[in-house]
């Protein structure tokens, strides 16, 4: 079965801020910004800015489970949350994607959907722009998305971490490896 987004969720441009952010280490009010959006399509939260911010309105806060989207650039995936991170706004030109039908689809997975080839396409179809590409809010919502049933979701989401972090461990031991060949080949050049 297939379903788009605007059925599954809401999406939501990030909030617009009109002057630069200015950071205050008593702010009441964190910040998500595309520099936290991981290599692992995930919020980092432990480096958000926080600001002071007289009136946020609710609708505006992230909670667990929230996606936020990349709408410019050639990256168009999104980071979830995958912890509370208390009083926070995503700042525009970035999205927030609230999942609203839990029993359809998980946000983990659609997570993992927007970032597979199928629904880069879609993107890359729908991009505006000439030099800096922008995805709109009305893109997002479009974007079909195949729903296995929510056991199946559950282990492609499980297998896909597994995954990455499998490719993680593996570069780790290419670069490890290059590192000791290039010691003994050091070594074996000076004669030792």
């Amino acid at each position: 079965m297939k379903m788009k987004i605007k059925y599954l969720a809401t999406v939501q441009m990030g909030y617009s801020f009109r002057s630069r952010l200015e950071a205050s280490k008593d702010g009441g009010v964190a910040v998500i910004q595309m520099k936290d959006l991981l290599y692992d399509n995930t919020v980092g939260c432990d480096e958000l800015v926080r600001i002071n911010m007289e009136t946020v309105k609710e609708h505006h806060l992230v909670q667990r489970g929230d996606l936020v989207f990349r709408s410019r650039g050639h990256v168009t995936t999104t980071a979830v949350l995958l912890e509370d991170p208390g009083k926070v706004v995503v700042a525009a030109p970035l999205f927030r994607i609230r999942v609203t039908k839990p029993s359809r689809v998980l946000p983990e997975y659609l997570n993992w959907y927007i970032s597979q080839r199928d629904a880069q396409i879609f993107f890359t179809s729908r991009a505006k722009g000439t030099v800096q590409k922008m995805i709109s809010k009305q893109a997002i919502e479009d974007l079909e998305v195949t729903l296995p049933s929510l056991e199946k979701q559950k282990n492609i989401v499980e297998l896909a971490t597994l995954s990455a972090r499998e490719q993680t461990l593996l570069h780790a031991l290419a670069d490890k490896r290059e590192q000791y060949i290039s010691t003994v080949l050091m070594q074996f050049a000076k004669g030792k």
